[in-house]
């Protein structure tokens, strides 16, 4: 039951979340996995800094922990692509730095 405010100026405490799961029983598990799907979608990272590209990186394990099935094992896959390019890269530039000084 909601009880009307005497000040209009007054911030509204329900959350956009809770705008969307109005009529939705709140002890359902689907509810309660929407929800935190609602949560994960509103939640704004820095995507400048050092700690917003490592909640983005947490972000991708955790929905790739959830996913079952060949959907984990193609995330694996990226992940593994990701690695040997980085590692490819790295070894180049080794190579590259250990080729110039030597000549």
């Amino acid at each position: 039951m909601t009880t009307a405010s005497s000040f209009p100026d007054e911030p509204n405490p329900s959350s956009p979340i809770d705008d969307e799961l109005i009529g939705l029983d709140p002890d359902d598990p689907e509810t309660k996995a929407f929800r935190a799907h609602l949560e994960r979608q509103h939640r704004v990272h820095p995507s400048f800094t050092v700690e917003g590209y490592l909640s983005g990186v947490r972000d991708f394990t955790e929905s790739a922990n959830r996913l079952g099935g060949h959907r984990k094992l193609m995330a694996g896959i990226l992940v593994v692509l990701i690695l040997l390019g980085v590692t490819i890269t790295a070894w180049d530039a080794l190579v590259y730095v250990f080729n110039t000084f030597t000549h």
